[in-house]
């Protein structure tokens, strides 16, 4: 059985790209999944000055781990000001200490949502250019709009169309 890693990339504790994340992982048979949560990865914010002091946290180090033992990742990023989340974009360069290929060639599904129309394009686009020189695989992307209007905590997505565009992806993967 191949085991996923999934994670919404934001701090939210009700983040609906953790439950876009959850819902997708769930979609592949054969596999278990370990849910992360960015908030069990909160670190000093990265600086030259406070990794020269106090090395590399121990929580980079863990989460570089939990990435290193999956078969395969999924990330579903929230979009801030156009970009990454703070909270993701700091486990990201504290993880890149450790190794600048911090995704350790890994198979990865992007994914991104928001409640507005876009859909967090701008943040999924940036991600799909730059994590292939990270050591990510990328697979599929795909990214869900306005998110409280096309998804129900209880069925997943609702929109058939875009329901059936994410299966696809899906089942082009091949675990």
């Amino acid at each position: 059985m191949k085991k996923i890693i999934a994670f919404g990339a934001s701090s939210s504790k009700n983040s609906i790209n953790k439950k876009l994340a959850t819902y997708t992982a769930n979609l592949f048979e054969n596999a278990t999944v370990e849910m992360l949560d960015l908030n069990d990865y909160e670190m000093p914010l990265y600086s030259v000055d406070k990794e020269k002091k106090n090395g590399i946290p121990e929580l980079a180090h863990a989460f570089y781990t939990k990435i290193g033992g999956a078969d395969f990742v999924i990330i579903s990023f929230a979009e801030h000001n156009g970009a990454y989340s703070s909270a993701f974009k700091n486990v990201l360069d504290w993880t890149s200490r450790i190794n600048s290929k911090t995704f350790q060639e890994k198979p990865m599904l992007l994914l991104a949502t928001s409640p507005g129309p876009r859909g967090g394009n701008t943040v999924l686009e940036i991600a799909k250019n730059r994590f292939p020189f990270q050591g990510a695989v990328v697979k599929g992307s795909f990214s869900l709009p306005s998110f409280n209007d096309n998804f129900d905590v209880e069925k997943g997505i609702v929109n058939a169309d875009l329901k059936s565009q994410l299966l696809e992806i899906v089942n082009s993967i091949e675990l």
